[in-house]
């Protein structure tokens, strides 16, 4: 069986919509993160497996609700990563050159 082509960010966002959004969108934000949390939890515990599959389930499972989160609040994640498109948002370099404790994501 070969694998599937792969999906870019908006495109598994308007899957992920079609799928599930009436759903969530009615659960609405704050029950799907706790279900966002879950998901992190169970990725946390695959993190320190070594079971592969697993572990690319969970981040599948992560990454499908942080996107339901996203969509229910009314941002587009692939227009919300270009933050990034011109390296660390902080000094610009690629990879980034600040120090370790200013190296955070925000």
């Amino acid at each position: 069986m070969q694998p599937a082509e792969a999906l870019g960010v908006r495109e598994f966002q308007e899957l992920i919509e079609a799928i599930y959004f009436k759903k969530d969108n009615a659960r609405g934000a704050i029950e799907c993160f706790a279900w966002f949390v879950e998901e992190v939890g169970e990725l946390s515990r695959a993190l320190r497996g070594d079971d592969r599959q697993n572990l690319e389930e969970e981040f599948a499972d992560v990454f499908a609700w942080l996107v339901t989160l996203a969509s229910i609040k009314g941002v587009d994640l692939a227009a919300a990563s270009q933050k990034y498109s011109g390296g660390c948002p902080r000094c610009s370099a690629t990879p980034c050159a600040c120090r370790r404790r200013e190296s955070t994501s925000d």
